[in-house]
């Protein structure tokens, strides 16, 4: 399995994204802005994940949280899996519904699941949103239920934050990831040195503030193009030098190029 080959699929419903891949290549700590459930269909993996660091293999459930650092390598020579990334309003609503409006704001408790029944449920699901068929009865309900059983054991999405020093300095990140930031910039906004931003940010969040400032483009460059902008606009719109240049970042973050993500939710 040493080619990776990933293929997004169309979905029957708007804030889920449907990816089926294979690969042997490592991945190096990335996040995304939705909930991740998958299954393992073949091989194995391990991750450190933000509650860990996890083994999974055929026939496991693995998930992820929004903005949970993460990564993955494989176990031989490749895994092959299928995932839904859901976005956080879909899990609201969701969730909402399941329990009685008790609870919406949580996060999954575990990174991988070993549930035969979850693994089904997944199955039903990934084949409703991913086939034109119209039997939409049938895919609220399995939905309802998917989302059911993987929050069954969730918990309140209400980890502490980071310092202070450190969250002034992702604020100004987060405010505008299409500035030219320096490492100076972060260090006279928070008051420290660079040496100390640079070290109290990974700490705080897993990845280097540069690292940190690509995801949030890369975050953007899929917000604007999953809302019909043309790739170079939204390139140039996120911060990107070119469209290439956002095409590398995209492809080696996604595993699809682009092209192939607007064409899957257009």
């Amino acid at each position: 399995m040493a080619r990776s080959q990933f293929r997004m699929f169309r979905s029957a419903v708007a804030g889920i994204e449907a990816v089926a891949a294979s690969s042997g290549r490592s991945f190096a700590r990335h996040t995304h802005e939705q909930f991740g459930i998958g299954l393992v269909s073949s091989g194995a993996q391990k991750s450190l994940s933000g509650r860990g660091m996890v083994e999974a293999g055929a026939g496991d459930i693995i998930t992820v949280n929004p903005n949970e650092v993460h990564d993955g390598t494989p176990i031989g020579e490749g895994r092959s899996w299928r995932i839904l990334y859901f976005d956080p309003a879909v899990i609201t609503a969701n969730l909402s519904e399941v329990t009685g409006g008790r609870r919406s704001a949580v996060e999954i408790a575990h990174p991988v699941l070993h549930d035969k029944a979850i693994a089904a449920h997944f199955e039903a699901v990934f084949a409703l949103l991913t086939n034109e068929g119209g039997r939409q009865l049938q895919l609220e309900q399995v939905l309802l239920e998917l989302v059911a059983r993987v929050f069954a054991e969730a918990v309140p999405n209400d980890r502490p934050g980071a310092p202070q020093a450190i969250r002034t300095a992702q604020e100004m990140i987060d405010c505008d990831p299409t500035a030219a930031i320096s490492l100076s910039d972060l260090a006279r906004a928070s008051r420290l040195s660079r040496f100390q931003v640079l070290r109290g940010f990974a700490k705080a969040t897993g990845m280097t503030p540069h690292a940190y400032l690509v995801q949030r483009r890369i975050h953007l460059a899929r917000r604007l193009i999953a809302g019909g902008a043309p790739l170079a606009e939204a390139a140039i719109a996120s911060g990107f030098v070119d469209q290439s240049h956002m095409t590398r970042v995209f492809v080696r973050k996604y595993g699809v190029s682009p092209r192939a993500y607007a064409n899957a939710v257009a």
